[in-house]
């Protein structure tokens, strides 16, 4: 059977809703208004914090031709009142006759929105391609049932565990792509998040570079958590964008004030201590490992002493994908958990 449209129409609002950007405080979300004899008269989607909605985008576009019209909606319309009023309001206030909406909103503060539109005579249905939706916002999602940015660890490791040599030399422990790979995912969070004391040993910029050196046109929020202080000169000040210091060595105080300033995503790259107290607050959800084929015999750890004195205890991981990267291997991995944690449960969990 070929695609009824109503998938059709729900399809190209999945196709606008990937045009918004992530990371963001706001989910992406794609809006066609189609008149009742089958022609689009608006289109939207939200372009990030701040901006219109988009069913407001679509609406606008639609004028007078809503009235009548059907909204399709990648997320169940807003009944809150934010930085923009309620779209369950305008959608009334246009006239639209029919909603149809894909994923209903797992955020409490902004659900209801379905009850609000049937109260007022709209008729209103879900869940149509509400997998293709969830998976469009899944980071989104997450970080509303965490209430807290998430949070992945980067490593770079030898292979008997090492992440720098005797004398303390940590450049490079992999190569020239695996070290481009991690920019080309760096880019894609809202912040990079290392300790004072990865700033003081091993001055990073910590911004996004592209392959031949140069300074990516996007940077995430360079954030430097701890309690000393950085040199005026120290280059993590060098290049675009914005550089926060959190004088802290709470990891989640830092990720509460990284929370309320709208960070989502966080690019962990910090030293074996600052690692140890993140994966100990269960505060990490996705881990990033680079293994190099070499070995040390002596030096840094990767990671600090997690106070595992038995097998029984290990943090496990769960495997997602394994990559050769030049002479490297990309290990990706997401927390494993046990009944004990439950299947669902974001973070890495000791059993």
């Amino acid at each position: 059977m070929g695609e009824t449209s109503t998938s059709k129409w729900m399809r190209r609002a999945l196709q606008l809703a990937a045009s918004g950007p992530w990371p963001d405080p706001n989910p992406r979300v794609g809006c066609v208004v189609v008149a009742p004899d089958g022609t689009v008269v608006g289109e939207g989607f939200h372009d990030g914090a701040g901006t219109p909605h988009a069913e407001v985008e679509a609406l606008r576009a639609a004028g007078d031709a809503a009235r009548g019209a059907t909204a399709y909606v990648t997320l169940e319309p807003c009944s809150h009142t934010g930085r923009t009023g309620p779209c369950t309001d305008l959608l009334v206030a246009t006239g639209v006759a029919r909603v149809v909406f894909a994923q209903s909103d797992p955020n409490p503060d902004a659900a209801g929105g379905a009850e609000r539109l049937h109260a007022a005579g709209i008729q209103v249905s879900g869940g149509v391609l509400a997998d293709e939706a969830a998976a469009l916002n899944e980071r989104w999602a997450r970080t509303v049932v965490l209430g807290r940015p998430l949070v992945t660890w980067k490593l770079a490791t030898t292979l008997d565990g090492r992440s720098a040599a005797a004398d303390g030399t940590s450049q490079w422990v992999t190569g020239e792509e695996a070290r481009a790979d991690v920019h080309e995912l760096r880019a894609t969070r809202d912040a990079v998040l290392v300790g004072t004391g990865t700033a003081l040993a091993d001055d990073p910029r910590l911004t996004v570079r592209m392959p031949d050196g140069t300074v990516a046109p996007h940077q995430p929020l360079r954030v430097v958590m701890g309690l000393r202080g950085l040199p005026a000169g120290a280059r993590v000040h060098d290049g675009p964008g914005d550089v926060v210091r959190l004088e802290t060595r709470d990891p989640r105080e830092a990720l509460d004030t990284l929370w309320r300033s709208g960070v989502r995503d966080v690019w962990l790259e910090g030293g074996p201590t600052l690692a140890a107290a993140f994966l100990d607050g269960g505060l990490v959800d996705d881990v990033y490992a680079y293994v190099a084929p070499a070995l040390l015999g002596a030096g840094r750890a990767a990671v600090a002493n997690l106070g595992i004195h038995t097998i029984a205890d290990a943090l496990r991981l769960r495997l997602v994908d394994v990559a050769v990267v030049g002479g490297d291997v990309r290990i990706h991995a997401v927390p494993a958990h046990d009944d004990t944690v439950g299947a669902d449960a974001p973070a890495l969990a000791r059993p």
